[in-house]
């Protein structure tokens, strides 16, 4: 049995656990985005990005007044976001990583579906609205979910209002035509999912660039998120191995086997499993 080092975690990322150790309502979207973003960014003042998004919604009441009406909010919210902040997706540039970080598209005012949206849920919560993140597959929505209706809006769109056959549309585009929309696809996602999907997206963006470093860190907090996850152990695994961190990568490969000896990739693993062995003992 191989027993992984002990590697001390940024102070960041202890915070970034202990915020989302609580109920996932009590989670600060926000706080834990921007925590994730302070790996990158050392320096980076959480406490005055959220003020900044305090001072956004206290601008959207003034253009909206104190009228509590959901329409007129969404209506504030999406015209000052969008038009006097000119906050808009980053289509030319997608897979910056900059779009992933919450610190980023707040300052750059570009970012990504999932991290406008999350920008328009923090503002929209500190104006009271009842909006919620809608996973949509490819394209992440916000939903207003009220007493006698609901409302889809997209923020990457530019704050739209977006029907079932806009939905389609935008699938039509990610996926050519291939997947039909369905009622479901706009089901709530709570904070844990939207900061996972977050992750994952930055995940992609390290692995396909190689920097299996930032990589690593990533999928170091999605199992913050989900501790078992086996598929994030294997990747932990696999990435350890690619930084030469033999003992480390044989004890997740091996304990990815014990949580899932019947996926599809087992016989693959454990053929790298063997190599690792070998290399490992060859360097003792």
């Amino acid at each position: 049995m191989y027993k992984r080092r002990e590697h001390s975690p940024p102070p960041c990322r202890l915070a970034f656990a202990h915020l989302v150790t609580q109920p996932d309502a009590a989670i600060d979207l926000a706080e834990a985005a921007l925590l994730i973003a302070k790996e990158e960014y050392p320096d980076l003042d959480v406490a005055a990005y959220l003020a900044r998004l305090d001072g956004m919604a206290d601008d959207v009441r003034n253009l909206a007044g104190d009228s509590p009406d959901p329409h007129r909010l969404i209506a504030g919210l999406s015209e000052h976001l969008f038009q006097r902040l000119g906050f808009r997706g980053n289509a030319d540039d997608y897979y910056d990583p900059k779009n992933s970080f919450l610190n980023e598209v707040l300052d750059r005012r570009v970012g990504i579906p999932i991290t406008l949206s999350a920008v328009y849920l923090e503002v929209g919560r500190r104006l009271g609205l009842s909006v919620r993140g809608a996973g949509m597959p490819g394209h992440f929505l916000v939903k207003y979910v009220g007493p006698s209706e609901e409302i889809v809006i997209d923020p990457f769109g530019g704050g739209g209002i977006v029907s079932p056959s806009d939905c389609q549309r935008i699938l039509d585009r990610i996926f050519d035509g291939k997947l039909r929309f369905e009622p479901g696809m706009l089901s709530i996602v709570g904070t844990r999912q939207i900061l996972a999907r977050m992750l994952t997206n930055l995940k992609a963006i390290y692995f396909n660039n190689e920097e299996y470093g930032k990589a690593l860190s990533i999928v170091e907090r999605l199992l913050i998120l989900h501790p078992h996850e086996a598929s994030e152990i294997r990747d932990r695994g696999l990435l350890s191995c690619q930084l030469r961190r033999y003992a480390d990568a044989i004890a997740d490969l091996e304990r990815y086997l014990r949580l899932a000896p019947e996926a599809n990739d087992s016989a693959t693993i454990r053929e790298h499993l063997c190599n690792l062995r070998k290399r490992s003992a060859a360097l003792n």
